[in-house]
């Protein structure tokens, strides 16, 4: 920091902006965070299952609740644990605090106070208050509640639900049922006492007189009789079988009761094989899981500067995440979870937390509403760049792995060979890509030793779904080897040594790719990647120009291709013209469009002369004329690169129309530790290395490579191939 930014950030600079939110208050938005800031507030008397245990004890939780925040929607929190237990003191302190934060979440309070709390706040506050634990499950419950009935052919007026439980999320979930459509003759809450009927007085009080019906029926066993639907809000065990068999036909049980349910599904199994079922537990289907709602809830609200959350936007939500259940799930939602199969119906009928489209589906929603009920300060014209930037919010890097592993979805699988059959990261990866059905992996190794590593991981499925191969007794081994010494006799291969290298099996897998038995092969998970690059360039290497290893680095906003990161130690100006062309063509065929190539130095256009800069300058000359249509620049120093403010500034007569998004390093030095420090503390995904130009893909993932990079490469790979692209 130096005495400029200091001035900017405290005196004297602050004091424009405070002024001018002094004249214009709505201006605090612009110059502050405070529209992207939410308060989660507890007093801890009502702490998930645990109760009353305090505001301190409940810091672990509203301390979670603001990391679900961030993750699933870029929303800022403070958590704030009062210690405060009436009802007067938790509205003053909470008021208090208006000025700093954009909205207000309630959590963990008991009821009924968390009733006129919420109520209070609502009346005296200009900004959202919502209470989670009514207004979440009820919202998440309704959404399934609504898919339940279409999958079970019934109508929302005709019938009948029981509810048990008359706390905060039971009531909120009922005043939603009725706004839905449930007539409330047909709904009978039940507490610890039994039926909430007219004329009750024992355990009474205004929020449970609001649901109390003429009946004659006194216990949670008679209201189950001819029921349709049961909403459980209350405790373990407190339906049981005899009474789910009493149900409607086709009923409806959500027993969200957490951690243990009001009855277990395998229970409700064992007496009726026509139930819909949805708990609070994430083991089973049909999680009612609050994730589901208050952070994209919450986004809506705060990015049209929202007065309140009102029953029209809490109804938006519940809409879309119905109708977000009934789309198709994406892959990438049912790789999160162990590659399960998720379709509309009994078992699917709510969105999953990993779904990124519940972001784009449920803010937009809770917005639009916002916007058609007047209490949106900060209108949206354009609801589709809306639903962009939402997508921004969350980063590139999963859409980017996404987008290319769409474009897989092919009638011919892209046959993909690993060289390592016995790694263990590998055999987990090929085990997903098998499950995912785009790309055929075959393995290198002893098919007994194989198996048995895959017996030793619980891969046991994959031992008659893969093929394995030994390159020591394959029948292709001799014509690979009399392929292989012609095309290196001239170079110093013997018939004898090429014999000898195809028990290698990353020669053998190079063989493969060369004579079109794979379509691109994958190495290195447990080998130095120098033994493992000989191989690759003998057999598959470029003809015309040396093969250099390029990085993807996918940013929160942006993704850039780096070379050469892992090849050539020192090239000349003529070689990284090759380098930048082999990158542009990758970067065509991976992202679809035209690349911004920026060479790289310690100078900009010829400030220094030293060869080293010189050398770039020349390379980028280079460059243009062996491709004429590449947009390329340099030298530049790194940051006028990738920074195009920067870059109009100094040097407007630049062809580089916006930040480059490849970056081609003087060295293998530069380029390996720009890489690894920025993937390490730019909050960026690597992807890579990438072989280019190899004609027929083969790539060398680091010995540290996780599964999910290896099956990142794995994708990329099958798409760079020939069988794909063209």
């Amino acid at each position: 920091i130096t005495a400029r930014d200091l001035s900017l950030a405290y005196s004297p600079g602050v004091a424009y902006p405070c002024l001018e939110i002094a004249e214009k208050p709505e201006m605090v938005n612009k110059y502050t965070a405070k529209a992207n800031l939410v308060g989660v507030v507890s007093n801890g008397t009502a702490v998930l299952g645990l109760g009353n245990i305090g505001p301190l004890a409940s810091k672990p939780v509203m301390e979670g609740k603001g990391i679900l925040f961030k993750k699933f929607a870029d929303i800022d929190v403070f958590d704030i644990e009062l210690n405060a237990q009436t009802v007067e003191e938790v509205v003053s302190a909470v008021k208090a605090l208006e000025p700093t934060f954009g909205g207000i979440n309630l959590e963990d309070i008991k009821a009924p106070e968390c009733f006129e709390i919420e109520k209070q706040l609502k009346e005296c506050m200009g900004i959202p208050v919502f209470h989670d634990d009514q207004h979440g499950t009820a919202i998440i419950a309704s959404a399934g509640f609504l898919n339940a009935l279409k999958i079970a052919n019934k109508k929302i007026d005709e019938v009948k639900v029981v509810f048990s439980g008359a706390g905060s999320a039971s009531i909120a979930c009922a005043k939603l049922f009725i706004n839905l459509g449930v007539k409330r003759e047909n709904l009978l809450m039940c507490d610890s006492k039994g039926i909430i009927y007219k004329g009750r007085t024992e355990r009474m009080n205004k929020y449970k007189e609001e649901f109390a019906i003429e009946t004659s029926h006194r216990l949670l066993a008679d209201a189950m009789e001819g029921a349709d639907a049961f909403m459980g809000c209350s405790a373990k065990g407190i339906l049981t079988k005899d009474m789910v068999k009493t149900m409607a036909d086709r009923p409806i049980i959500f027993a969200m009761a957490n951690p243990d349910p009001e009855i277990l599904p395998e229970e409700v199994n064992a007496v009726r094989d026509d139930a819909i079922m949805a708990t609070g537990r994430s083991d089973y289907p049909n999680q009612v899981n609050n994730v589901l709602g208050f952070p994209f809830i919450f986004r809506g609200a705060l990015d049209v500067g929202a007065t309140s959350i009102n029953e029209e936007m809490k109804m938006a939500a519940v809409k879309a995440l119905a109708e977000l259940a009934q789309k198709e799930v994406p892959q990438e939602v049912k790789m999160a979870y162990s590659n399960q199969e998720f379709e509309f119906g009994p078992n699917y009928i709510i969105p999953k937390p990993f779904d990124r489209r519940v972001l784009t589906s449920v803010a937009p929603a809770v917005a639009k509403a916002a916007m058609r009920t007047g209490v949106a300060t900060l209108p949206i014209n354009d609801l589709q760049q809306y639903c962009l930037d939402l997508e921004a919010r969350l980063g590139n890097s999963a859409d980017f792995a996404r987008n290319i592993r769409n474009r897989l979805q092919m009638q011919k699988k892209p046959k993909i060979v690993f060289a390592e059959g016995m790694a263990e990261r590998i055999l987990k990866a090929v085990n997903i890509l098998k499950e995912e059905g785009i790309v055929e992996p075959i393995l290198l190794g002893n098919p007994t030793s194989v198996h048995k590593k895959m017996e030793s991981l619980s891969l046991k499925s994959l031992i008659n779904e893969v093929k394995v191969i030994d390159p020591n007794s394959d029948s292709r081994r001799e014509q690979y080897s009399i392929d292989f010494y012609n095309s290196r006799s001239r170079k110093g291969i013997s018939k004898a040594h090429s014999r000898d290298l195809m028990k290698n099996r990353n020669y053998f897998a190079s063989m493969m790719v060369e004579e079109g038995d794979a379509d691109g092969m994958i190495t290195g998970a447990s080998q130095n990647y120098p033994e493992c690059l000989k191989p690759v360039l003998q057999v598959l290497g470029a003809k015309e120009a040396k093969a250099a290893g390029i990085i993807i680095l996918a940013f929160k906003h942006r993704t850039i291709f780096l070379a050469d990161c892992t090849a050539q130690i020192n090239p000349n100006a003529n070689d990284l013209a090759n380098i930048a062309v082999s990158t542009a063509s990758l970067y065509r065929k991976l992202m679809l469009k035209v690349p911004r190539v920026a060479f790289l130095s310690f100078s900009n256009f010829g400030s220094n002369s030293h060869p080293d800069a010189v050398k770039m300058q020349k390379a980028a000359s280079l460059a243009q004329e062996m491709d004429n249509k590449l947009i390329a620049e340099g030298e530049l120093q790194a940051d006028v690169a990738v920074n195009y403010g920067l870059m109009e500034y100094l040097f407007s007569f630049s062809k580089l129309d916006q930040a480059a998004d490849i970056l081609i390093f003087p060295n293998l030095h530069a380029a390996n530790i720009s890489y690894k420090l920025l993937s390490q503390l730019g909050e960026a995904t690597a992807i890579g290395p990438i072989l280019a130009p190899i004609e027929k893909p083969a790539n060398i993932v680091q010995r540290t490579s996780s599964v999910e990079e290896i099956i990142h490469m794995s994708h990329l790979t099958a798409l760079i191939s020939k069988t794909v692209v063209k």
